[in-house]
Protein backbone atom coordinates (compact mmCIF):
# COMPACT_ATOMS: atom_id res chain seq x y z
CA UNK A 1 0.00 0.00 0.00
CA UNK A 2 1.42 3.27 -1.23
CA UNK A 3 0.68 6.57 1.77
CA UNK A 4 1.60 9.73 0.17
CA UNK A 5 1.64 13.08 1.82
CA UNK A 6 -1.79 14.12 0.67
CA UNK A 7 -2.82 10.79 2.87
CA UNK A 8 -1.27 12.31 5.41
CA UNK A 9 -2.54 15.63 5.02
CA UNK A 10 -6.17 14.46 4.99
CA UNK A 11 -6.02 12.82 8.39
CA UNK A 12 -7.15 14.56 11.35
CA UNK A 13 -3.65 15.15 13.27
CA UNK A 14 -0.53 15.76 10.30
CA UNK A 15 2.49 18.18 10.16
CA UNK A 16 1.95 21.49 8.71
CA UNK A 17 3.39 21.95 5.50
CA UNK A 18 6.38 23.28 6.80
CA UNK A 19 6.76 20.53 8.73
CA UNK A 20 7.40 22.33 12.03
CA UNK A 21 4.10 22.34 14.09
CA UNK A 22 1.11 19.91 14.33
CA UNK A 23 -2.11 20.11 13.20
CA UNK A 24 -5.07 19.38 14.28
CA UNK A 25 -9.00 19.71 13.75
CA UNK A 26 -10.27 20.33 17.48
CA UNK A 27 -12.69 18.06 18.41
CA UNK A 28 -14.20 19.57 21.12
CA UNK A 29 -15.28 22.78 18.63
CA UNK A 30 -17.32 20.32 16.58
CA UNK A 31 -19.54 19.51 15.05
CA UNK A 32 -20.79 23.30 14.41
CA UNK A 33 -17.32 25.00 14.47
CA UNK A 34 -14.21 23.39 12.11
CA UNK A 35 -10.96 24.75 14.23
CA UNK A 36 -7.89 23.91 13.67
CA UNK A 37 -4.78 24.18 15.89
CA UNK A 38 -1.47 24.97 14.88
CA UNK A 39 0.57 23.49 17.94
CA UNK A 40 4.69 23.22 18.70
CA UNK A 41 4.94 24.03 22.32
CA UNK A 42 5.33 21.42 25.29
CA UNK A 43 1.99 23.25 26.94
CA UNK A 44 0.12 23.65 24.24
CA UNK A 45 0.70 19.83 23.10
CA UNK A 46 -0.52 18.66 26.38
CA UNK A 47 -3.86 21.22 26.70
CA UNK A 48 -4.62 19.30 22.97
CA UNK A 49 -4.31 16.24 24.98
CA UNK A 50 -6.35 16.73 28.18
CA UNK A 51 -8.77 18.66 26.67
CA UNK A 52 -9.78 16.45 24.58
CA UNK A 53 -8.79 18.51 21.53
CA UNK A 54 -7.13 15.62 20.44
CA UNK A 55 -8.78 12.02 21.00
CA UNK A 56 -9.18 7.88 20.25
CA UNK A 57 -5.99 6.03 20.98
CA UNK A 58 -4.49 6.10 17.47
CA UNK A 59 -4.79 9.47 16.55
CA UNK A 60 -3.35 10.57 20.16
CA UNK A 61 -0.18 8.21 19.22
CA UNK A 62 0.06 9.69 16.06
CA UNK A 63 -0.39 13.08 17.47
CA UNK A 64 2.78 12.07 20.24
CA UNK A 65 4.89 11.03 18.07
CA UNK A 66 4.93 14.21 15.68
CA UNK A 67 4.96 16.24 18.52
CA UNK A 68 7.79 14.98 19.73
CA UNK A 69 9.38 15.69 16.57
CA UNK A 70 8.12 19.10 16.73
CA UNK A 71 9.62 19.70 20.38
CA UNK A 72 13.10 18.27 18.75
CA UNK A 73 13.73 20.86 16.46
CA UNK A 74 13.45 23.86 19.39
CA UNK A 75 16.06 21.67 21.07
CA UNK A 76 19.09 23.99 19.84
CA UNK A 77 21.84 22.22 21.93
CA UNK A 78 24.22 20.59 19.81
CA UNK A 79 25.33 18.02 21.78
CA UNK A 80 23.37 14.47 21.32
CA UNK A 81 23.44 13.38 25.08
CA UNK A 82 21.62 16.71 26.31
CA UNK A 83 19.39 16.96 23.50
CA UNK A 84 18.33 13.08 24.39
CA UNK A 85 17.83 14.31 27.81
CA UNK A 86 15.89 17.59 26.93
CA UNK A 87 13.89 15.36 24.71
CA UNK A 88 13.47 12.36 27.44
CA UNK A 89 12.00 14.96 30.02
CA UNK A 90 9.22 17.01 27.50
CA UNK A 91 8.43 13.02 26.66
CA UNK A 92 7.98 12.60 29.89
CA UNK A 93 5.45 15.83 30.58
CA UNK A 94 3.60 14.45 27.13
CA UNK A 95 3.12 11.54 28.30
CA UNK A 96 1.71 12.51 31.63
CA UNK A 97 -0.80 14.47 30.17
CA UNK A 98 -3.31 11.54 30.04
CA UNK A 99 -1.93 9.01 32.11
CA UNK A 100 -4.44 6.14 30.89
CA UNK A 101 -3.78 6.65 27.12
CA UNK A 102 -1.77 3.68 26.38
CA UNK A 103 -1.01 5.10 23.08
CA UNK A 104 0.22 8.41 24.05
CA UNK A 105 3.46 6.94 26.46
CA UNK A 106 3.77 3.78 23.89
CA UNK A 107 4.66 6.26 21.12
CA UNK A 108 6.64 8.32 23.39
CA UNK A 109 8.45 5.65 24.17
CA UNK A 110 8.88 4.36 20.61
CA UNK A 111 10.32 8.08 19.54
CA UNK A 112 12.70 7.97 22.74
CA UNK A 113 13.93 4.78 21.33
CA UNK A 114 14.96 6.22 18.07
CA UNK A 115 17.73 8.23 20.04
CA UNK A 116 18.76 5.50 22.69
CA UNK A 117 19.21 2.97 19.24
CA UNK A 118 21.69 6.02 17.42
CA UNK A 119 23.74 7.23 20.46
CA UNK A 120 26.83 8.17 18.10
CA UNK A 121 24.05 10.18 15.33
CA UNK A 122 25.06 13.76 15.63
CA UNK A 123 21.38 16.01 16.33
CA UNK A 124 20.83 17.09 12.97
CA UNK A 125 20.31 13.42 12.33
CA UNK A 126 18.83 12.29 15.25
CA UNK A 127 15.68 15.05 13.94
CA UNK A 128 15.58 13.31 10.61
CA UNK A 129 15.60 9.89 12.36
CA UNK A 130 12.30 11.27 14.80
CA UNK A 131 10.81 12.78 11.64
CA UNK A 132 11.08 9.51 9.55
CA UNK A 133 9.90 7.21 12.85
CA UNK A 134 6.68 9.59 13.28
CA UNK A 135 5.69 9.16 10.12
CA UNK A 136 6.37 5.48 10.12
CA UNK A 137 3.96 5.21 12.96
CA UNK A 138 0.70 7.31 11.17
CA UNK A 139 1.58 4.94 7.77
CA UNK A 140 1.08 2.39 9.86
CA UNK A 141 -1.98 3.27 11.35
CA UNK A 142 -3.05 4.18 7.97
CA UNK A 143 -2.46 0.36 7.01
CA UNK A 144 -4.36 -0.94 10.22
CA UNK A 145 -7.10 1.25 9.86
CA UNK A 146 -7.59 -0.01 6.24
CA UNK A 147 -7.20 -3.77 7.00
CA UNK A 148 -9.53 -3.48 9.52
CA UNK A 149 -12.02 -2.13 7.45
CA UNK A 150 -11.64 -4.29 4.48
CA UNK A 151 -12.18 -7.45 6.80
CA UNK A 152 -14.97 -5.33 8.33
CA UNK A 153 -16.52 -4.99 5.18
CA UNK A 154 -16.46 -9.11 4.51
CA UNK A 155 -19.03 -8.84 7.08
CA UNK A 156 -22.50 -6.82 5.41
CA UNK A 157 -23.59 -6.42 1.92
CA UNK A 158 -24.93 -3.94 0.75
CA UNK A 159 -28.01 -2.32 2.13
CA UNK A 160 -27.50 -3.06 5.83
CA UNK A 161 -27.98 -1.16 8.74
CA UNK A 162 -24.86 -0.81 11.16
CA UNK A 163 -25.32 0.91 14.64
CA UNK A 164 -22.73 1.83 16.26
CA UNK A 165 -21.72 3.60 19.38
CA UNK A 166 -19.16 6.34 20.71
CA UNK A 167 -16.74 7.47 17.99
CA UNK A 168 -14.31 5.39 16.19
CA UNK A 169 -13.94 7.03 12.61
CA UNK A 170 -10.58 8.62 10.95
CA UNK A 171 -11.20 11.75 14.04
CA UNK A 172 -10.05 8.81 16.39
CA UNK A 173 -7.38 7.01 14.35
CA UNK A 174 -6.21 7.89 10.95
CA UNK A 175 -8.07 7.76 7.29
CA UNK A 176 -11.02 5.16 7.38
CA UNK A 177 -11.02 4.55 11.04
CA UNK A 178 -12.02 1.39 12.85
CA UNK A 179 -15.53 0.85 13.58
CA UNK A 180 -16.67 3.02 11.10
CA UNK A 181 -14.29 1.81 8.75
CA UNK A 182 -16.02 -0.38 6.90
CA UNK A 183 -18.94 2.04 6.30
CA UNK A 184 -16.47 4.64 4.27
CA UNK A 185 -14.68 1.93 2.78
CA UNK A 186 -17.77 1.04 1.63
CA UNK A 187 -18.88 4.11 0.40
CA UNK A 188 -15.65 4.33 -1.95
CA UNK A 189 -16.81 1.02 -3.15
CA UNK A 190 -19.83 1.79 -4.03
CA UNK A 191 -21.41 -0.82 -1.25
CA UNK A 192 -24.20 1.30 0.27
CA UNK A 193 -25.11 0.95 3.97
CA UNK A 194 -26.99 2.56 6.75
CA UNK A 195 -25.91 3.61 10.10
CA UNK A 196 -27.64 4.30 13.20
CA UNK A 197 -25.13 6.53 15.34
CA UNK A 198 -25.62 6.06 19.17
CA UNK A 199 -25.37 9.63 20.58
CA UNK A 200 -23.12 8.12 23.65
CA UNK A 201 -23.91 10.28 26.40
CA UNK A 202 -22.54 12.02 28.23
CA UNK A 203 -19.49 13.45 25.91
CA UNK A 204 -22.11 13.13 22.86
CA UNK A 205 -18.97 11.55 20.73
CA UNK A 206 -21.28 9.77 18.26
CA UNK A 207 -23.29 12.57 18.28
CA UNK A 208 -21.11 15.38 17.59
CA UNK A 209 -17.97 13.21 15.93
CA UNK A 210 -19.43 10.29 14.36
CA UNK A 211 -22.41 11.89 12.78
CA UNK A 212 -20.42 14.24 11.45
CA UNK A 213 -17.61 12.30 10.15
CA UNK A 214 -20.67 10.24 7.89
CA UNK A 215 -22.97 12.84 7.36
CA UNK A 216 -19.69 14.43 5.16
CA UNK A 217 -18.63 11.55 4.01
CA UNK A 218 -21.95 11.23 2.09
CA UNK A 219 -23.10 7.87 3.98
CA UNK A 220 -26.94 7.67 5.00
CA UNK A 221 -26.82 8.20 9.23
CA UNK A 222 -29.22 8.78 11.49
CA UNK A 223 -28.53 9.74 14.86
CA UNK A 224 -30.39 8.19 17.70
CA UNK A 225 -30.27 8.69 21.66
CA UNK A 226 -28.67 5.56 23.21
CA UNK A 227 -31.53 4.47 24.37
CA UNK A 228 -33.25 4.06 21.43
CA UNK A 229 -31.19 1.79 20.10
CA UNK A 230 -33.61 -1.35 21.36
CA UNK A 231 -36.77 0.16 19.10
CA UNK A 232 -34.25 0.58 15.84
CA UNK A 233 -33.44 -3.04 16.55
CA UNK A 234 -36.92 -4.78 17.17
CA UNK A 235 -38.10 -2.71 13.90
CA UNK A 236 -35.32 -4.78 11.96
CA UNK A 237 -33.52 -1.60 10.71
CA UNK A 238 -29.97 -3.23 12.35
CA UNK A 239 -28.02 -6.27 10.80
CA UNK A 240 -25.32 -5.64 12.47
CA UNK A 241 -23.56 -4.07 15.51
CA UNK A 242 -19.86 -1.85 15.12
CA UNK A 243 -17.92 -0.70 18.01
CA UNK A 244 -14.75 0.22 18.88
CA UNK A 245 -12.30 -0.81 21.62
CA UNK A 246 -10.02 0.06 24.17
CA UNK A 247 -8.56 -3.19 25.48
CA UNK A 248 -9.44 -6.38 24.70
CA UNK A 249 -8.83 -9.20 27.59
CA UNK A 250 -7.21 -12.58 26.98
CA UNK A 251 -11.06 -14.39 27.24
CA UNK A 252 -12.17 -11.95 24.89
CA UNK A 253 -13.99 -9.39 27.27
CA UNK A 254 -14.09 -5.80 26.29
CA UNK A 255 -13.43 -2.17 27.15
CA UNK A 256 -15.21 0.25 25.52
CA UNK A 257 -17.22 3.51 25.65
CA UNK A 258 -19.84 3.49 28.54
CA UNK A 259 -23.09 2.15 27.08
CA UNK A 260 -21.28 -0.50 24.81
CA UNK A 261 -22.17 -3.32 26.80
CA UNK A 262 -26.00 -2.12 27.19
CA UNK A 263 -26.14 -2.68 22.93
CA UNK A 264 -24.49 -5.78 23.45
CA UNK A 265 -27.23 -6.91 25.71
CA UNK A 266 -29.82 -5.73 23.27
CA UNK A 267 -28.06 -7.27 20.25
CA UNK A 268 -27.85 -10.77 21.63
CA UNK A 269 -31.53 -10.39 22.66
CA UNK A 270 -32.64 -9.33 19.10
CA UNK A 271 -30.53 -11.86 17.54
CA UNK A 272 -28.06 -9.35 15.73
CA UNK A 273 -24.33 -9.83 15.33
CA UNK A 274 -21.74 -7.34 17.47
CA UNK A 275 -18.86 -6.62 16.70
CA UNK A 276 -15.89 -5.10 18.16
CA UNK A 277 -13.06 -3.47 15.30
CA UNK A 278 -9.77 -2.76 16.58
CA UNK A 279 -6.02 -3.07 15.89
CA UNK A 280 -3.83 -6.03 17.91
CA UNK A 281 -2.52 -3.64 20.27
CA UNK A 282 -5.33 -3.42 21.47
CA UNK A 283 -5.36 -7.47 22.65
CA UNK A 284 -3.97 -7.63 26.19
CA UNK A 285 -3.20 -11.37 26.68
CA UNK A 286 -1.81 -10.10 30.18
CA UNK A 287 -5.45 -8.72 31.63
CA UNK A 288 -6.95 -12.25 32.17
CA UNK A 289 -10.59 -10.94 32.25
CA UNK A 290 -12.67 -7.91 31.69
CA UNK A 291 -12.82 -8.26 35.64
CA UNK A 292 -8.71 -7.05 35.41
CA UNK A 293 -9.46 -3.42 33.17
CA UNK A 294 -9.69 -0.50 35.62
CA UNK A 295 -12.42 1.89 34.41
CA UNK A 296 -11.50 5.52 34.91
CA UNK A 297 -13.97 7.57 36.89
CA UNK A 298 -14.06 11.39 34.65
CA UNK A 299 -15.88 14.33 36.55
CA UNK A 300 -19.90 14.16 37.27
CA UNK A 301 -20.09 17.97 36.13
CA UNK A 302 -19.92 15.84 32.38
CA UNK A 303 -23.42 14.73 33.39
CA UNK A 304 -25.14 17.85 35.20
CA UNK A 305 -23.89 20.74 33.45
CA UNK A 306 -21.53 20.13 30.56
CA UNK A 307 -24.32 20.80 27.84
CA UNK A 308 -26.39 22.92 29.49
CA UNK A 309 -27.32 26.35 30.01
CA UNK A 310 -28.47 25.47 33.42
CA UNK A 311 -27.38 22.55 35.72
CA UNK A 312 -30.00 19.52 35.33
CA UNK A 313 -29.67 18.28 38.76
CA UNK A 314 -29.05 20.09 42.15
CA UNK A 315 -25.54 20.46 43.30
CA UNK A 316 -25.98 17.97 46.40
CA UNK A 317 -26.93 15.27 43.77
CA UNK A 318 -23.89 12.33 43.54
CA UNK A 319 -23.19 11.61 40.02
CA UNK A 320 -21.62 8.21 38.58
CA UNK A 321 -19.75 8.82 35.67
CA UNK A 322 -17.19 5.88 34.58
CA UNK A 323 -15.40 6.37 31.34
CA UNK A 324 -16.01 2.93 30.38
CA UNK A 325 -18.05 -0.32 30.45
CA UNK A 326 -16.92 -4.03 30.13
CA UNK A 327 -18.87 -5.79 27.25
CA UNK A 328 -18.76 -10.02 28.47
CA UNK A 329 -17.25 -11.80 25.52
CA UNK A 330 -20.08 -14.36 25.50
CA UNK A 331 -22.14 -11.48 23.92
CA UNK A 332 -19.68 -11.03 21.26
CA UNK A 333 -19.38 -12.62 17.58
CA UNK A 334 -16.05 -11.68 16.57
CA UNK A 335 -13.46 -9.35 17.62
CA UNK A 336 -12.20 -7.97 13.94
CA UNK A 337 -8.76 -6.63 14.01
CA UNK A 338 -5.52 -5.83 11.46
CA UNK A 339 -4.54 -9.19 11.41
CA UNK A 340 -7.81 -11.03 10.45
CA UNK A 341 -11.95 -11.91 12.37
CA UNK A 342 -11.01 -13.76 15.73
CA UNK A 343 -14.20 -16.04 16.26
CA UNK A 344 -14.63 -18.11 19.82
CA UNK A 345 -13.40 -19.60 21.42
CA UNK A 346 -11.67 -16.08 22.23
CA UNK A 347 -9.30 -17.56 25.29
CA UNK A 348 -7.96 -19.75 22.13
CA UNK A 349 -8.24 -18.12 19.23
CA UNK A 350 -6.68 -14.69 20.57
CA UNK A 351 -3.82 -16.37 21.88
CA UNK A 352 -3.32 -17.90 18.04
CA UNK A 353 -3.62 -14.26 16.52
CA UNK A 354 -0.32 -14.29 18.07
CA UNK A 355 1.59 -17.23 17.69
Amino acid sequence: MIITEQDRAACSVHLTEDGRAVEIIDQTRLPNHEVYLTLKELPDLCAAIKSLAVRGAPAIGIFAAYGMYVLSLAETDTDPAAFRRALAEKGAVLSAARPTAVNLSWAVKRMLGVLQAHEAAPVPALRDLLKAEAIAIHDEDIQMCTRISEYGLSLVKAGDGILTHCNAGPLATSRYGTAIGPVLLGKERGIPLKVFSDETRPLLQGARLTSYELQRAGVDVTLICDNMASIVMKNGWVQACFVGCDRVAANGDFANKIGTSGVAILAKHYGIPFYTLGPASTIDLSCPTGADIRIEQRDPEEIKTMWYREPMALPEVKCYNPAFDVTDHRLLTAIVTDRGIVYPPFDVNLKKLFS
